[in-house]
């Protein structure tokens, strides 16, 4: 049985990768941070207790922050596989924290390495890297684009890539990065400004929610859906050598586009209820960023399934349902006919 260790396990992309590697016959180890809330809503429907003798996914308490721990973690569990998810990972923040961002986000990613070297084990790494990165560099953008970050967390990002690249280039350790343009889902933080669309649509629907505010609305990104860029980490650290990959549509669309897309799926007009407010402009704005996932095609045979409009209905349709309204319905269609895996839904 072969074992994985997962960074940022509750987060969106933590969860369904657990999920898929446990359909893939892995042994799960995720690192959580302790907190006095529980924090662990995304994989609590996957998570058995540990005495049960079908366990397959364990939590451990743990700290980017933490080197001993991480060392200790790494030693205890002997994963076979490490995928680096977690980091301080929301842009605007990141200007608010940009030290703290620079100590989770890109010596976290340190940490590990060093981890992984001195356990003298072989161990496969992925390494959660960011469309972010590429900033203002001309689109579309692939491996041989030179980066531009334009925030704290893309420089954090810039700065963990490399260094993934110096462990694989100096120590031979199979250090991989996988550069993913943005990826969303029903289990997109709320914070985030695609779930934070689609949830206000929900809450304006059943009355709960008047306005929606927004930063700069012509901003363009290549959407697409998580639980399919998830699926390619894995087939990334299956390669007979570790190599960088670009993954992404290779379609940009607008933050307008995405408001337009979510509120006449529901037959509202969005510039009824969306106002424009200064805090959620940042001090510098990546205007365009698409993705030319060329060596991910020929090499990895990617290729998306959801397009932009199907995922703005997926998650429409999910927010809906938490709240107690009757989805409309296209978006679960969508994946039943698609994916054939209703489990992504939620």
């Amino acid at each position: 049985m072969k074992r994985a260790l997962i960074t940022g396990i509750t987060g969106q992309d933590g969860s369904y990768l657990a999920e898929f590697l446990l359909s893939k016959g892995y042994e799960i180890h995720g690192i959580i941070r302790r907190a006095s809330t529980f924090n662990t809503g995304r994989i609590g429907h996957i998570y058995k207790d540990p005495h049960e003798p079908d366990a397959r996914l364990f939590l451990h308490y743990g700290d980017l922050s933490d080197s001993e721990q991480l060392a200790n973690l790494i030693y205890n569990i002997h994963p076979s596989e490490i995928y680096h998810l977690g980091a301080q990972s929301h842009v605007k923040v990141s200007f608010d924290l940009a030290e703290y961002t620079g100590n989770i986000t890109a010596l976290g990613t340190t940490r590990i390495l060093e981890a992984v070297r001195r356990s003298g084990k072989k161990i496969r790494f992925y390494q959660a890297s960011s469309s972010e990165m590429f900033g203002d560099a001309p689109s579309p953008q692939n491996e041989e684009t030179p980066f531009h970050p334009l925030s704290p967390y893309a420089t954090a990002k810039v700065y963990a890539y490399w260094m993934a690249r110096d462990y694989r280039e100096g120590y031979g350790i199979f250090a991989a990065n996988g550069i993913l343009f943005n990826h969303e889902s029903p289990r997109r933080g709320e914070t985030f400004v695609s779930r934070k669309i689609t949830k206000a649509v929900a809450n304006i629907v059943s009355g709960r929610q008047k306005k929606l505010y927004l930063g700069n609305l012509d901003t363009k990104r290549d959407w697409g859906f998580a639980p399919e860029y998830v699926e390619t980490m894995w087939v990334i650290l299956q390669q007979d050598k570790p190599e960088d990959y670009v993954i992404g549509t290779g379609q940009a669309h607008s933050v307008r586009d995405f408001l337009k897309e979510a509120f006449g799926y529901v037959n509202l007009n969005w510039e009824k209820y969306v106002e424009k407010d200064k805090r959620y402009f940042r001090p510098n704005e990546v205007k365009l960023l698409v993705a030319d996932a060329s060596r991910a095609r020929e090499k990895l045979n990617w290729q998306p399934k959801i397009n932009f409009k199907e995922l703005v209905r997926i998650m429409v349709d999910a927010d809906m349902e938490a709240i107690g309204l009757k989805p409309i319905g296209k978006g679960n269609k969508i994946l039943s006919e698609k994916l054939g895996d209703k489990r992504w839904f939620k």
